[in-house]
């Protein structure tokens, strides 16, 4: 079956517009690993299921982002299943998302300070790395906003009067963020620059691309996953966000603040995810006994 059918199916059955951008994203994510290992048609089965949760764990997904892409492709094999491509169910949530134990620690990776040092540093270089490029770091640095959220900004989603980036979360959820000056500065520097001189200059979003009015998010994860190699450490998207979440609460801003800025349904959240300390910091503070 086709793609844009399932995009369709999930459409007719009333679902949100970044709900379904996410479940076709992650099926082709799915699709993409399948051509690339069996070299064929991508076939939904038990096997090649396994096979992608094995993957997606080898390579150090983060589990809630794991059980996102499961819960994808539970949807997906439903949709298979309702056109009749499928006679049955080959994943099922209870026995297939991977479990935490109640009362574990959530363990969430964030750049250290040298690393973000490093990483400002490499960015100044305007050889090697476009003004739109740097914005993309320093929107995902001082913002801590989702990649979903980063490349769907549009220029009148930023109040350059009173420093404000209003942002719409999951859930069609409306979020102000107070920005940096230097971020300020940064992105009047790219709509003068480089924006202005692209062919989708009409566009009304923030980020364009070469090839469209709009950057895509895997084009954002491809040019990190670049800068990675030269730097020497991972980057991805959504470390940012841990970053931003990090940076903040060590510096002893509230969780209520943090909780309000990163777009969480309930401070209980953050506090899951960002309160938890690495284990260097606890044998750092046995260590002070």
């Amino acid at each position: 079956m086709e793609i844009d059918e399932f995009e369709q199916w999930l459409f007719t059955d009333g679902k949100a517009a970044k709900t379904i951008e996410s479940y076709v994203n992650d099926v082709k994510g799915f699709q993409s690993y399948l051509q690339e290992k069996f070299k064929g048609v991508p076939v939904l089965s038990r096997f090649s299921f396994v096979r992608y949760k094995e993957h997606l764990m080898k390579d150090g997904y983060a589990i809630s982002t794991i059980n996102k892409k499961i819960n994808s492709l539970k949807v997906y094999n439903d949709f298979l299943r309702t056109e009749g491509a499928l006679s049955e169910s080959f994943i099922q949530l209870k026995r297939d998302r991977i479990k935490i134990a109640a009362g574990s620690e959530v363990n969430v990776d964030a750049l250290s300070e040298e690393q973000v040092e490093q990483l400002l540093f490499y960015v100044e270089n305007r050889g090697k790395v476009s003004t739109r490029n740097k914005l993309v770091v320093y929107l995902l640095l001082y913002t801590g906003v989702r990649v979903s959220e980063l490349v769907s900004i549009k220029i009148t989603d930023i109040d350059f009067l009173t420093n404000q980036l209003t942002v719409i979360g999951k859930g069609e959820k409306r979020r102000e963020i107070g920005l940096r000056q230097d971020v300020l500065q940064l992105v009047r520097d790219y709509m003068k620059e480089e924006r202005s001189g692209s062919i989708f200059s009409y566009s009304d979003y923030l980020l364009v691309s070469q090839r469209a009015e709009k950057m895509h998010r895997d084009a954002v994860r491809d040019w990190l996953a670049k800068v990675s190699k030269v730097l020497g450490f991972k980057l991805h998207p959504h470390l940012f966000r841990h970053t931003f979440c990090t940076r903040l609460l060590k510096k002893g801003v509230d969780l209520t603040t943090v909780s309000k800025l990163a777009g969480h349904s309930t401070v209980n959240m953050t506090a899951r995810f960002y309160i938890q300390t690495t284990k260097q910091e606890k044998m750092d503070a046995v260590n002070l006994l």
